[in-house]
């Protein structure tokens, strides 16, 4: 019978004839698999042996043969496979001999090229010569690959990997060695990359990974201050005005950057005159100088539990906080306010200094300073009959609100935060809450909201372009234009409070100051530059808050490890999501059953993920009760969310903070119910 040798679509098969045409061959292979063979992809017949045996003494015939020997003695020019198997066979040429020789050059592309059907070229000697040098660079790679593979499997961490593998993970290069080694590690563990880090020690905790790769990733050239950047102007502000108010502020005990105060000023004719004084770095910097490159690029301060990277250098800091005793520059807000209708006459603001009293702390008063001892007038903490003053303004304040957004706000919703006790993975963790709309939160809180929104409409009616919040339709938008804010219920909202904090505020104060002092603004409504501004700004505020989430979902699930907590109480949010009670968390619970808005569920905890940072749960009873949970609305995507509250956590040693107006949230005004101190307020 006859047998073809041809080519299959780049592979080498032998079979039997069965039929044939002019063009083409019906032939059956040695797995009784039958095809058809064009004319064209034959090499040769032969009717002995039979293919499947022809095949296996071509491919042993193919092993035996040197390429470099071969490439030695083969023509220069183009040669035909044929021409050179009688060369070099001679007398010994055979079918299979072809066959094998073939099969050879086939497979070795680095020294011969093909030009056609068995046709072939001899590779240039210096080409070649690189050639090669690139095939052993690449086979000693392989084996130093397999070497650090094998390490990683033996449970040893080699330098290749421990030398930067927090950089091997978050900046993967999939074609470098270390990588390849590690991905094929742990495929053979049958794990993750960051799982077999983390079991070998090369990345020494949870705690570690979430904040080194986090610290890796944004701050590439680390978290300080260069030497080089220059110091805050001496004198600037000394020719202002000194103003007759006596300020004081109200903080945490942690909080370093004071940047508001406020001040209460009895004036005759049954008027007062209420004062809201932030702190102005921005005279110390110009746009485009050195200073405001730096801050710009870094865009805010970076708060989690027990972590704090603050936006503007410490003596930055120093020189321009409303500390206690000093007289400092500050750009103000004075509102006249009508005694009997708590209604605002007139609001003017100026550039000015002030010498600064009390720096009022909360942890310190704030038990002391409950609604009823306010209504009574009992309080006896400094600046008592000036907070009594306050806190009736911000209950106006916040009913007038309410008014435009056609709701009450909900009460008694507890923002959770962190005290930690020790440094770093180790310390012991204290969970604290802060109620929402606490007599001291909501004098702060009203205060800010009203010196936003005031400057908010002050910037447009001085046709002075300003950076703006604004919400409608429950989403929260960043943007260069104006717009109602439904959710807080003011006309216009303008992030200008927290200059120390938040580049965005620092530039709006940048472009009132200069509109006071007469001055062009650094920034129009049309430069390029300003829309920039608010597209890094949203997304360098969201990868900061987004780790502050990160680290408070980690420090959950590290206080139910240490308080051995087996079940924990829930709302439902919506659908599947649930929001914790004590701890500063929110997950989907695969498997919940359809419960209305606000039912109360417990929960039994089956298991941890520090590294998912979810709780593994299984539902164990609905309760009767339903909360109410306002307008919150929930993150649609990502576990690890928490979209109805966005409170901010401790800055330092667990400090609480003021929550603001969530871009998740569908309208919640409390969101800005407590003071904007030394922890990030929500996005």
């Amino acid at each position: 019978m006859t047998n073809l040798f041809f080519d299959d679509n780049g592979s080498f098969k032998a079979g039997s004839v069965l039929s044939s045409t002019s063009a083409t061959y019906q032939v059956e292979l040695s797995t009784g698999k039958r095809t058809k063979v064009k004319g064209s992809k034959v090499f040769f017949s032969f009717e002995q042996p039979s293919p499947q045996a022809f095949m296996e003494k071509a491919q042993a015939q193919a092993a035996e043969l040197d390429p470099s020997f071969l490439w030695e003695v083969a023509p220069k020019d183009e040669f035909s496979y044929e021409d050179l198997a009688a060369e070099y066979f001679g007398d010994e040429e055979t079918n299979i001999a072809k066959a094998g020789l073939l099969m050879k050059l086939y497979e070795s592309p680095v020294y011969f090229y093909r030009k056609g059907r068995g046709r072939f070229k001899a590779a240039p000697e210096e080409i070649l010569k690189r050639a090669l040098e690139a095939l052993e660079r690449k086979r000693k790679q392989e084996e130093h690959k397999k070497a650090i593979t094998a390490e990683l499997v033996a449970g040893t961490v080699p330098p290749e990997i421990s030398a930067d593998p927090i950089g091997l993970l978050i900046h993967a290069d999939k074609n470098s060695i270390e990588w390849k080694a590690l991905s094929d590690a742990a495929a053979e563990r049958r794990m993750t990359p960051l799982k077999l880090l983390l079991e070998l020690k090369a990345i020494a905790s949870p705690w570690h990974w979430h904040v080194d790769s986090f610290y890796a990733e944004n701050f590439p050239e680390g978290a300080g201050f260069p030497d080089t950047l220059p110091q805050p102007p001496e004198g600037r502000g000394d020719d202002l005005p000194v103003s007759d108010a006596v300020p004081f502020s109200i903080d945490d005990s942690s909080t370093t950057e004071i940047d508001d105060a406020t001040s209460v000023t009895h004036m005759e004719g049954g008027k007062t005159r209420i004062g809201i004084h932030i702190a102005v770095p921005s005279i110390g910097m110009q746009r485009g100088d050195p200073m405001d490159l730096f801050v710009r690029n870094r865009m805010s301060t970076v708060y989690a539990p027990g972590l704090k990277t603050t936006m503007l250098p410490e003596n930055w800091v120093k020189a321009y906080s409303l500390d206690e005793g000093r007289l400092v520059p500050c750009l103000s807000l004075y509102a006249m306010v009508d005694d009997e209708t708590m209604s605002v006459l007139s609001t003017d603001t100026r550039l000015e200094r002030i010498r600064m009293g009390d720096n009022l702390r909360y942890d310190q008063w704030d038990e002391q300073v409950s609604e009823e001892a306010v209504e009574a007038g009992t309080l006896t903490i400094p600046h008592a009959e000036d907070i009594r003053y306050l806190w009736h303004f911000a209950k106006h304040l916040q009913a007038e609100r309410e008014a435009v957004r056609g709701r009450p706000e909900v009460k008694g919703k507890i923002d959770w935060f962190f005290d930690l006790e020790g440094e770093g993975e180790d310390a012991i963790i204290h969970v604290k809450g802060r109620r929402r709309g606490e007599p001291l939160d909501l004098v702060v809180a009203e205060a800010m909201i009203f010196a936003n929104s005031v400057w908010g409409e002050w910037l447009e009616e001085h046709g002075t372009a300003g950076i703006y919040r604004s919400q409608r339709m429950g989403r929260v938008r960043m943007s260069t234009v104006g717009g109602p804010h439904d959710g807080l219920g003011v006309a216009r909202y303008s992030w200008c409070t927290s200059p120390l904090r938040r580049y965005v505020d620092l530039v709006n104060q940048q472009q009132i100051i200069a509109t006071v002092m007469g001055e062009k603004p650094p920034y129009e409504r049309n430069d390029s530059d300003f829309f920039m501004i608010v597209a890094q700004f949203e997304n360098i505020y969201g990868l900061y808050k987004d780790f502050q989430t990160r680290m408070e979902r980690y420090w959950s699930l590290r206080w139910i490890a240490q308080e051995n907590v087996k079940q924990i109480e829930g709302i439902v949010v919506k659908g599947d999501l649930v929001r914790f009670d004590g701890i500063p968390f929110t997950q989907r619970v695969p498997g919940l059953p359809e419960l209305p808005r606000g039912k109360k569920v417990v929960l039994d905890i089956l298991g941890l993920d520090y590294i998912g940072l979810v709780l593994e749960v299984r539902l164990k009873e609905v309760r009767d009760e339903v909360q109410e949970l306002g307008d919150e609305e929930p993150e649609e995507e990502a576990p690890e969310a928490v979209p109805e509250e966005a409170a901010a956590s401790a800055a330092e040693a667990g400090a609480p903070e003021a929550p603001a107006e969530s871009p998740e949230s569908a309208a919640e005004p409390a969101a800005e119910s407590a003071p904007e101190s030394d922890a990030a307020p929500a996005p």
